[in-house]
């Protein structure tokens, strides 16, 4: 398979020749084979593992996005990943890095909601008298 990773402004890695692919998604792992056939699937923040026969096995962080296979090509859109050697830290950087800035995100939405709704209430309050 033809593994390429996307992030938002560049190719964070390119891969060919690879053997499996496991990623996770809300519904659990997905591993990927070369004759498997084509699909797409939501990833959520976690660890991406590849092997070929060139890189051996390679893990990496990554954040949610979504992966597409359509005949041996694997193309895996996310907003952020990190790679390295100790699974552990790279673990830790999924759950401390990607997992709080998301609940960040989730608060700012919803306080600019609130913030929103706060306006139109004001403008339509204007708008009566």
């Amino acid at each position: 398979m033809n593994l390429k990773i996307l992030l938002p402004f560049r190719i964070f890695a390119q891969q060919k020749g690879v053997a499996r692919i496991v990623v996770e998604t809300r519904q659990g792992s997905l591993g990927l084979l070369p004759h498997r056939l084509d699909c797409v699937a939501a990833l959520m923040p976690g660890i991406l593992t590849y092997a070929s026969a060139s890189a051996g096995e390679v893990f990496l962080a990554v954040d949610e996005g979504v992966m597409i296979k359509s005949g041996p090509d694997v193309l895996v859109s996310v907003r952020r990943a990190s790679g390295g050697t100790d699974l552990g830290r790279l673990r830790e950087t999924v759950e401390h890095d990607f997992l709080a800035l998301d609940n960040q995100e989730r608060t700012m939405r919803s306080l600019l909601a609130q913030l929103d709704a706060d306006l139109i209430e004001h403008m339509a309050g204007i708008h009566r008298e």
